[in-house]
């Protein structure tokens, strides 16, 4: 349990009560210098009002001052009392600390003047010795307290503006760095058109025009390069909308429009694609869910939907002529994914960028808790993939 920390009013309440709680155990001992036949309550008056105005220290620090100042010379003329002394050095204190800032200026000339005036009197009617200590006194009530408030207050204001350089000196680098990445994604977004997007564009356009003159051919739909054909333009049409958002989402630093991720409901349409595209090859697809599918997160789902995505498109570039077989399970603590397709050693083609997608798979399952596995498994190649459905499993 770390100290207790007092608030400004409970400090300045504390500081004038330990203060008339001292004079009063000081009266108690009679341990002040008072004239000659003067009452108690004569001493302890002055004391009251000191500790009074110990209470608003920091509100009311020129009037707090000035109504000290009188307080000190009736405290002094009619008994000399240790606590009333300490508490106006800690009204000139606070005044200094806590008030305009010229008030430092006008403290230390009236504290110097009244030295040199009560000095000079003792001097004149009093002895040389006697001048002295009487200037060393002084000097510890009406100027001590004012050149140390002064030195704090210049450290506070210089470690305050040292604090709010600091701050903007973050500001700048905060602004710098977010420039910078708004830069960044606006150089990746113009790469990502000017190459890929416009690739996907020219497929998307030499496959509507080869459509066209197939069926300027009247050649039947169901043929297997018609078949192709719409496959091609079909997969390129929906890469080009998929681009164009990542385009969008990278040229805007807030988007207008969140960002649609595609969900697993979405399987059934890239089941259909890769029959579409893998019925030449001999290649046919099956589905299997179980579980209860509740509720899942965006990232779930959307890290979900890429391994499959993937899976089926490797198993179509890839597998040997058979089934694919796609299990999704919804456990209570975990999403499963395996997707199975045979294998023989030597199948398939090599291609630019192979393994790039299982390596990007495995990075998606990794970031959110999870793992994944590829290999083959004797004629079998399998990709399973294991996502925990919990928050707490997330660590993107």
């Amino acid at each position: 349990m770390g100290p207790v920390r007092l608030t400004a009013r409970q400090e300045d309440l504390a500081i004038a009560a330990a203060g008339l709680l001292g004079g009063l155990l000081l009266l108690a001992f009679r341990a002040y210098d008072a004239r000659p036949g003067l009452p108690v309550w004569a001493v302890a008056l002055p004391l009251a009002a000191m500790a009074a105005l110990e209470t608003v220290r920091r509100r009311w620090t020129v009037w707090t001052v000035c109504l000290g100042g009188a307080l000190f010379g009736a405290a002094v003329y009619l008994g000399s009392l240790t606590a009333t002394l300490l508490m106006y050095t800690d009204l000139l204190y606070a005044a200094t600390l806590y008030g305009p800032v010229r008030m430092s200026k006008v403290l230390q000339l009236t504290g110097a003047a009244a030295t040199l005036v009560l000095s000079a009197l003792t001097w004149r009617y009093g002895s040389v010795p006697g001048a002295l200590l009487v200037a060393v006194f002084c000097g510890l009530i009406f100027l001590a307290p004012v050149w140390t408030a002064d030195l704090l207050r210049r450290h506070r204001d210089r470690a305050e503006t040292e604090r709010l350089r600091a701050e903007q000196t973050a500001l700048l680098a905060e602004l710098d760095r977010r420039g910078a990445v708004v830069a960044e994604r606006a150089r990746m977004a113009r790469g990502l058109h000017d190459v890929i997007a416009n690739h996907l564009s020219a497929i998307a356009i030499h496959a509507t025009g080869a459509q066209a003159v197939a069926r300027r051919q009247h050649r039947a739909p169901d043929e297997p390069l018609v078949e192709a054909l719409a496959v091609i333009r079909e997969n390129s049409v929906q890469g080009l909308a998929e681009m164009r958002r990542m385009i969008g989402l990278l040229r805007e630093a807030v988007p207008e429009e969140p960002y649609a991720a595609p969900r697993l409901a979405a399987v059934d349409v890239l089941l259909d694609q890769a029959r579409a595209a893998g019925r030449d090859a001999g290649l046919w697809f099956e589905a299997e869910e179980s579980g209860e599918r509740g509720e899942l997160s965006a990232p779930l789902e959307l890290a979900a939907y890429r391994i499959v995505q993937e899976s089926l498109t490797n198993a179509v570039k890839h597998a040997a002529p058979g089934p694919v077989r796609l299990r999704i399970r919804y456990g209570e603590g975990e999403l499963a994914i395996s997707v199975e397709s045979a294998y023989r050693a030597g199948e398939g083609r090599p291609v630019p960028g192979a393994k790039a997608g299982l390596v990007g798979m495995g990075e998606r399952a990794q970031l959110l808790g999870g793992e994944l596995t590829a290999g083959p498994r004797g004629d079998t190649w399998t990709v399973r993939a294991v996502l925990p459905r919990t928050a707490g499993g997330e660590r993107a």
